[in-house]
């Protein structure tokens, strides 16, 4: 299955793209993670991407494309792959597809904007690990450090409260247009993000017409 998880920022796309992951044996891609990677290792793309990122902007289509084609091409997406992040606009859409990065379903999960800016505004990630928190849905045994290895919490660049803002205008602007063209493709499944993570999974699986 060739799948793209569609959804605003803070919506839960990588906790559900990390279970169908595991559930349909296929890779998620997840370009916000590979950029994440390519600034933390200072290289041209991530550099290119960091100022972009941190006003709470798109990277420019070009560099996303470029990745994704990259991605799906190895051996461990011949039986399919989960887009995360990717598309966000019309024109990556239809660059994918230009590019034959094929598509079969596509899950939009929906959530409103103020629920969005809590999660993302209470998120905390270790500074030497990398491991993720949130000061009331997942807070660490002590305020402020890191559980496994002790190093201190920071909050993300892009998770301060006026850059999520951003982020969600941008988002509300761009990338909900893509809804429309999947459904005129007859791929798109909405999913309701406010319930419990178990249950948007079991709805999400739902739509897809799976079973495990």
């Amino acid at each position: 299955m060739k799948l793209i998880l569609l959804g605003a920022p803070g919506a839960g796309k990588g906790t559900q793209a990390e279970f169908l992951s595991k559930e349909l044996g296929i890779p998620t891609i997840s370009t916000g993670n590979i950029l994440r990677e390519a600034i933390k290792n200072g290289t041209p793309t991530g550099l290119k991407a960091k100022s972009f990122m941190d006003q709470g902007q798109l990277v420019p289509d070009e560099v996303i494309i470029g990745i994704v084609e990259e991605r799906v091409s190895r051996d461990d997406c011949r039986k399919g792959y989960i887009l995360d992040g990717v598309p966000r606009t019309l024109h990556q859409a239809r660059e994918l597809n230009r590019f034959g990065v094929a598509i079969d379903q596509v899950v939009s999960i929906e959530l409103d904007d103020a629920v969005i800016e809590a999660r993302m505004t209470g998120r905390r990630v270790c500074s030497g690990c990398g491991e993720s928190y949130h000061i009331k849905a997942n807070p660490p045994k002590i305020d402020g450090i890191c559980d496994d290895c002790g190093s201190p919490l920071i909050v993300r660049p892009d998770d301060n409260a006026e850059t999520v803002r951003a982020r969600l205008a941008v988002y509300h602007q761009m990338t909900e247009q893509l809804k429309g063209y999947y459904a005129d493709l007859g791929k798109l499944k909405l999913v309701q993000g406010h319930q419990a993570i178990d249950a948007v999974h079991r709805d999400i699986l739902a739509a897809l017409g799976v079973s495990v």
